[in-house]
């Protein structure tokens, strides 16, 4: 392993005492590649033997360089190495980014830095530590061997454990992933394995149930007959036991399907979710800049070897770059606000459109959710209750009709 030293940002680049909002800035790095892609997964992987650090390396560098080109100097708040497999990265690899973040922009003094690790790399753990590293999230996935290989994961329950204790003597803060709602799984299964879970959680947990995506091999599976999910009765029963549970150990929702002890939120994830910008590094990855005003979409291209060549001839390598209209903003703005418990903030929304929200939704479906106990839209703002939280697909498609 070699021996990598965290970047520390000189004393000229320190930011302010306090960071306002407009200054704030995110940063996703996507790592593309995999050993071998899970039958659930839709995300951007490419599965290769060998992935040469060094040429990929230059090419996240270039694409930092070319962002500070372009948005100039802001204040990170968190940076997020999501994949893919961030864990299959050479921790000299991972220094150097966050080495280069730190060049080009001042770092927030609790700056988060998180990585998303495989239980099966907890030999890189302490190396991912020492580049920089103090956030890791792990995809645990299952504490049950069966379970794990249902989902083709390449980790055993005893992997998992074992990853947990070292994360927990390397990081300081740690979240882990848990899948439910699998195939005949009851609700007296799933409290089981999520009692087990919440035992060994700290202060973070994500927990998702299991959706079957287009182009993943268990929709071909789904669709052939070989298993079925859960029907919405079943999945709102595991949801609501979901709920319960976490809330009784400590860790309430804060979203759809992250849980936290107070305090311990992904500040990424609430970056992204509260409207904040954040640029999208890596192949595939997504972005939102704010310029002059006005809201850009950014998303680049997803083959690795396509985004380096872009990188290389034009400094990032997005694939499209689009303004949002006022009204493709606002209800942006409204539908990531709502996967949120506190949801859309009346005051901020009306700072930062000029608007109130009432004028971007549909006022007689808003009416009629909230006569169904679905959301709640009063003085401080709008946001589903814990009855519509399961349905907020349905709400959403309602409201923005």
């Amino acid at each position: 392993m070699p021996s990598v030293t965290a970047p520390v940002p000189s004393s000229s680049s320190s930011p302010p005492a306090s960071v306002s909002d407009s200054d704030r800035l995110a940063i996703y790095l996507h790592w593309p590649f995999c050993t071998a892609k899970c039958p659930y997964c839709d995300f951007n992987v490419h599965i290769r033997a060998t992935v040469d650090d060094g040429y990929w390396r230059a090419a996240f560098r270039a694409e930092l360089d070319g962002y500070r080109a372009r948005i100039g100097r802001r204040t990170v708040t968190s940076i997020y190495f999501g994949g893919g497999t961030p864990s299959l990265m050479a921790p000299a690899t991972v220094a150097a980014l966050i080495e280069r973040i730190a060049r080009h922009w001042p770092l927030a003094p609790d700056v988060e830095i998180s990585l998303e690790a495989n239980p099966a790399e907890r030999a890189r753990f302490a190396g991912l530590s020492a580049a920089g590293v103090n956030r890791l999230s792990l995809g645990v996935q299952a504490f049950d061997d069966a379970v794990l290989r249902f989902l083709g994961r390449d980790h055993s329950a005893a992997d998992a454990i074992a990853a947990l204790d070292e994360a927990g003597r390397r990081f300081a803060r740690l979240s882990f992933d848990l899948i439910y709602a699998l195939p005949d799984q009851t609700v007296a299964d799933w409290r089981s394995a999520l009692d087990a879970a919440l035992a060994r959680a700290r202060g973070h947990l994500s927990l998702y149930q299991l959706t079957i995506e287009r182009g993943t091999r268990f929709h071909d599976a789904v669709r052939r007959g070989f298993f079925a999910v859960p029907n919405d009765e079943r999945a709102a029963d595991l949801y609501a036991a979901t709920q319960d549970a976490c809330a009784a150990a400590g860790l309430p929702a804060y979203e759809i399907s992250n849980h936290a002890v107070p305090g311990e939120e992904s500040r990424y994830n609430l970056a992204c979710w509260t409207g904040g910008d954040y640029l999208g590094v890596g192949p595939g990855a997504h972005g939102r800049l704010t310029e002059a005003g006005v809201r850009r979409a950014l998303s680049a291209y997803r083959k690795p070897e396509t985004w380096a060549a872009r990188v290389a001839a034009a400094g990032i390598g997005a694939e499209t770059d689009d303004a949002l209209t006022a009204r493709e903003a606002q209800e942006e703005a409204i539908l990531l606000a709502l996967r949120t418990v506190g949801g859309l903030a009346r005051e901020a929304f009306r700072v930062r459109f000029g608007a109130e929200f009432e004028a971007c939704v549909d006022r007689a479906r808003l009416a009629d959710l909230r006569a169904q106990g679905l959301v709640v839209a009063d003085a401080d703002g709008l946001r589903a209750t814990a009855a519509g939280r399961p349905l907020l697909d349905a709400i959403l498609g309602a409201l923005l009709a």
